[in-house]
């Protein structure tokens, strides 16, 4: 936007990124659990299974009795860890909401100095809404990875039983699955990080009368949204308190908020000559 001699402008301000560190580190407590659960699922199988192993062998000819030990210990695993993980899906999810939080009002408060602003953040009514949201987005995906794990490692033993496989072939079914699960809980911490960033700056943003941002398209990614692409290249201008409109989907969003949405947003301050 090119404005008149004296005439007011926008001054573009640097975009606040989702912090990599954060991101890192809730991967890498799930990730612990991860592994914590498939060491223990490991060990109890091989146990049940190897003093199984006639039996198992012999499955499909007699009856389907070892089948119906297996699972029940199965499930009995299952529900151990399931509560593991439901126990620790509060802390975790609250730790990360706040170094989110912690971590995008540091860099914003930065980029405010270096532009010439002396801002102060607190906590305020709507940060504190922002943060009990994605605690409880995240309660609930932290137990999902568990619960879609379990599921396919019972599904995994029974199938290997009722084959008759050896404990090798479980064991890198296992650790085939524990890799899946591993790729899940990497996306789900980049894209609840980049998300919880973005929320949290929308809401900074409006408290200290930013109304407006220029789309940043991230220029990262496999699989770029072309209307991403095209909002970024045409330096897009929306209101922060409605967001823009992407026509490939017909709804308003912010940079970030959709699923492996790496964009950001660089918040316009009016009124500089």
């Amino acid at each position: 936007m090119r404005c008149g001699s004296g005439m007011p402008r926008n001054k573009a301000l640097a975009p606040v990124r989702p912090n990599v560190g954060v991101a890192a580190a809730y991967q890498h407590r799930v990730d612990a659990l991860l592994e914590e659960m498939h060491a223990s699922l490991l060990w109890w199988l091989r146990a049940a299974l190897r003093r199984r192993e006639p039996e198992i062998a012999a499955l499909m000819a007699v009856d389907d009795s070892p089948a119906r030990e297996i699972g029940v210990i199965v499930r009995r695993l299952a529900r151990r860890w399931q509560q593991r993980f439901n126990a620790a899906a509060p802390e975790l999810a609250s730790y990360f909401a706040t170094a989110a939080a912690d971590r995008s009002d540091a860099t914003l408060q930065g980029i405010l100095k270096r532009g010439g602003f002396a801002v102060k953040f607190r906590p305020t009514r709507a940060v504190n809404d922002v943060l009990q949201a994605t605690v409880q987005e995240n309660v609930a995906l932290i137990r999902s990875i568990a619960q879609q794990h379990l599921t396919q490692v019972e599904g995994l033993v029974m199938r290997s039983v009722q084959h008759g496989r050896d404990l090798a072939s479980l064991a890198d079914g296992l650790e085939n699955q524990l890799g899946v699960s591993k790729r899940r809980a990497r996306l789900i911490a980049r894209d609840q990080n980049n998300k919880a960033t973005a929320v949290i700056q929308r809401v900074r943003q409006a408290e200290i009368g930013i109304t407006e941002a220029q789309w940043l398209h991230s220029g990262g990614g496999k699989h770029p949204r072309p209307s991403h692409v095209k909002a970024g290249r045409d330096r897009v201008v929306y209101k922060i308190a409605e967001g823009w409109w992407d026509p490939a989907i017909n709804k308003y969003i912010w940079p970030g908020t959709e699923i492996s949405c790496r964009c950001v947003a660089k918040p316009l301050v009016r009124g500089f000559s």
